[in-house]
Formats: C-alpha cells, sequence, structure tokens
C-alpha cells in the first residue's frame, strides 16, 4: 500500500535515447537504484521502448502499450506484429514531426514518450511505496538536431509536457554529464579537477568542473562548473554508419530499375529502384518503425516489379512489414561489442527472406565513422580552449554510456590525457545515481 507522502526531492531520472534508470539518494548519501523486472532477472536499465499492439474484441478494437523489457517481450512473441517504436527522445526538436498514427489512432510525441515515463514511475513507487511526483531529470548539452539555443529550449518544452502527462508534478532538469559528475564524486577521497564524457545513444555530451569532498565542504559555486559542450551525435551515429555499410546495400539501396533500353542492348538505368530517403530512415531507429505506412508499403511493391534485383526489395519489404527494428539493433549492437574486443568480427542479421553476414575489421569501422570521430575531437578540444585549461591540468577524465567502449573513442581521450587518468564505471546508471544525489544536496 502507498503511503501518501510523495517522494520527490532525491529523485534521479536519466530519461535516455535507448536505455532509461531512476535512482533514489538516501539522506545518508546511499543510493538505491529502481530494479524492473523481466525474464532474464531484475535489471537497473530500462530499455526506452514502446511497443503497441491491437486486440480485436467484439464491436471495438483494443491497442495495448507496454515499454521497457515488457514491450521486447511482448514483441518477440507475437505472431503478428505491432509497433515497437524507439529512440523517441531523437524527436524533441523536430517542429515537423509532431506525431504518428498507430491502428487508426493519433498519438503525439510526448504522448508517446509519456507512457514510458508513466511506467517508470510506476515502478519507482512500487519499490519505494510512495507516490513519485517529483524528480531531478537529466537533458543532453545539446539534444539531437539541435542548431540553436531555441531548439534546445523547444525540446525541454516538449519534454517536461510529457512529465506532466505521466504524473509529475515537478520537474527540474540538469544536464546529464553533471549527473555523471556527481555519480563519480562519491567514489573520491581528494578534490579533482575532472572532465566527463557522457555518450547515450543521441548524444555525446562533455562537462569540464571541480568536484570533491572538499568542494561538498566550502559549498559549491558557479566558478566550479567551468563549461559545458555537446554535439547531437553518439552511438546512433555510429549503428548508422553500419546499416549504410553492411545492410542498406543488401536490401537494394545499389539497385537500380530495370528499363527497356537494356531489352535492346542500350546502357542499363540509372534509376534507383527504391527512393534514398528510406534508406535513410533505415539509418535512424526513431525513424524506422514510422516506414510502416501505406503509403511506403506500395512504394516499394511498385519497386520490386521494376527492379532489377527484386529479391533485395523483397527484403527490405520484409524488414519493414514485420517492424524488425528491433532485431536488426541487436545485430548491430552485437557488430560493435565485438568489434571493442576484436580487431575482427562478423555481422550477422538473418530472418525471413534476409541473411546478411559479413566479416568486419575494427580498422574499416572506424574509417567509416572517421567523420563522428572528428566531431567529438573537435567538441573536446572546443571545451578545453574555451575554459581554458590545458590538457596537463585535467586530473581525470571519466567516461560513461556503451560508446564509451569503442577503442576509437577512447583513443580520443588517452591521446590527450593519457590512459592513466581515463576511467569507466556504471555506463548505464551513473547519471540517474548522480541526478539523485545532485537533488539531495541542492534539497538539504
Amino acid at each position: 500500500m502507498l503511503s501518501t507522502r510523495s517522494i520527490g526531492p532525491y529523485l534521479g531520472i536519466d530519461f535516455g535515447t535507448t536505455n532509461s534508470s531512476i535512482a533514489l539518494a538516501h539522506a545518508d548519501g546511499r543510493v538505491e537504484m529502481v530494479a524492473f523486472p523481466s525474464a532474464a532477472g531484475a535489471t537497473e536499465s530500462f530499455r526506452s521502448v514502446l511497443y503497441l499492439e491491437q486486440h480485436r474484441q467484439v464491436g471495438r478494437n483494443q491497442i495495448k502499450g507496454f515499454t521497457g523489457p515488457a514491450a521486447i517481450e511482448h514483441y518477440l512473441d507475437a505472431e503478428h506484429k505491432g509497433r515497437l517504436i524507439q529512440s523517441l527522445k531523437s524527436y524533441l526538436t523536430s517542429r515537423t514531426l509532431t506525431g504518428t498514427e498507430v491502428f487508426g489512432r493519433r498519438y503525439t510525441i510526448e504522448d508517446l514518450i509519456s507512457r514510458i515515463l508513466t511506467d517508470l514511475r510506476l515502478a519507482a513507487e512500487r519499490q519505494f511505496g510512495q507516490p513519485v511526483r517529483r524528480a531531478t531529470v537529466g537533458r543532453p548539452v545539446r539534444f539531437v538536431g539541435a542548431e540553436s539555443a531555441e531548439d534546445d529550449a523547444f525540446a525541454v518544452e516538449r519534454l517536461t509536457k510529457a512529465f506532466v502527462h505521466a504524473g509529475f508534478e515537478s520537474v527540474e532538469f540538469e544536464m546529464e554529464p553533471i549527473g555523471a559528475a556527481y555519480a563519480y564524486e562519491s567514489t573520491l577521497d581528494r578534490d579533482e579537477l575532472i572532465l566527463i564524457g557522457d555518450f547515450g545513444g543521441g548524444t555525446s555530451d562533455f562537462s569540464l568542473l571541480h568536484v570533491g569532498p572538499g568542494v561538498r565542504a566550502r559549498g559549491r559555486t558557479a566558478k566550479d562548473l567551468l563549461g559545458n559542450s555537446g554535439l547531437g551525435l553518439a552511438g546512433d551515429s555510429f549503428d548508422a554508419r553500419i546499416v549504410r555499410k553492411l545492410v542498406s546495400p543488401a536490401l537494394g539501396s545499389d539497385s537500380f530499375e530495370r528499363s527497356y533500353a537494356q531489352a535492346v542492348d542500350r546502357p542499363a538505368s540509372i534509376i534507383p529502384a527504391v527512393p534514398a530517403w528510406i534508406y535513410a530512415n533505415l539509418e535512424r531507429w526513431h525513424y524506422l518503425s514510422f516506414l510502416k505506412t501505406r503509403n511506403v508499403a506500395e512504394i516499394l511493391k511498385s519497386a520490386r516489379a521494376r527492379a532489377q534485383e527484386p529479391e533485395k526489395i523483397e527484403g527490405l519489404i520484409n524488414l519493414v512489414e514485420e517492424d524488425l527494428g528491433y532485431q536488426l539493433h541487436q545485430a548491430v549492437q552485437r557488430l560493435k561489442i565485438d568489434l571493442s574486443r576484436h580487431e575482427l568480427a562478423e555481422f550477422r542479421f538473418r530472418d525471413g527472406s534476409m541473411d546478411i553476414v559479413a566479416e568486419v575489421r575494427r580498422a574499416d569501422f572506424e574509417t567509416w565513422i572517421a567523420d563522428d570521430l572528428r566531431s567529438i575531437e573537435m567538441c573536446v578540444d572546443g571545451l578545453l580552449d574555451t575554459s581554458g585549461v590545458a590538457a596537463a591540468k585535467v586530473d581525470r577524465v571519466f567516461l560513461t554510456g556503451g560508446t564509451s567502449f569503442v577503442p576509437a573513442v577512447r583513443r580520443i581521450f588517452e591521446a590527450r590525457f593519457g590512459a592513466k587518468r581515463v576511467r569507466t564505471g556504471n555506463e548505464f546508471t551513473s547519471v540517474a545515481r548522480g541526478l539523485a544525489l545532485r537533488a539531495l544536496e541542492t534539497t538539504l
């Protein structure tokens, strides 16, 4: 039975592009993570996904929604797939994409996000036995797609609405790398000048600040935070390169239409069989599920009839109709993990008419993501320059988030600060832990 006293001031929520987590800081400084049930056992990392499926009943159709581990389990068990929606956080800056229609019902982006946030809130209430109405919530330095401060403000406004729709009465936002900094600070016995690198699914964020027991004892000041920087790319951008190089060609991105000219020994057609924008959406997890529309289905069936390689277009049709974005995402993640551990790895994506197998060298993958790596380097160097801090003066670098495991990303920091000064830890929960500690400090 829930107590009538609402938990709020010491609750930290990291609503991530790929994963989310919730932490509660107790008055004595202990941090308790919310554990979410799953078929594989309890987990502190909640997949930020939403699965909607239609149940036909006498006289009406009912749409049921599932989130997190339950969403994935229902999706995998379903004989007739519903809609699995990933990376919703990446839509927040878009003024043109306000929502979507699922099974004839219109949903705004805020509606879809609030469905995930509601289940996060209810899970916290069940574990802590008290209502959850207030929280300190992480936000990236720069949201995906943001080109100005106005874009970031617009994203925060939409995210706030989603939290309100999910039953929250008060939300305080804090930069996600600051949350990670608080988590790292809790392990220190001396003061340090640290650089935090927080790599999410959609954003890479950096903060340079003084932390430690001495800083807490004297009281923090604005001068302790030397600077923030960020950019709207991270793990999802690396995923897009893999899809572009390995998956899209196998599904017809390099294929052209058949033409009458070929029958009379004229040059082959150079008209692409499928519009390029479909493959562009294939590369972005938050757009992939929205390809499942009547318009796209008609385009692809027509393309299959005209294509020189119709079997490739058939594979694309199968991917879209069966809504196989999750399976594709998992195949890409496995490759990234394997390449982080080995110089050579195998990519496998098999489902229905698709059988995509390729050996990938780490060196080739690093070539694919070279532009993204340069953007990260420029962001880090820019932060040091604008803060007026030489790399040699930074005591420690703390990296968090799954992309921090990519060797090429880690080398960026090792080259500037030395391997001995680079640390990682609690890659998927450190931001929530730190946000809870931040909430505790500012409330006491």
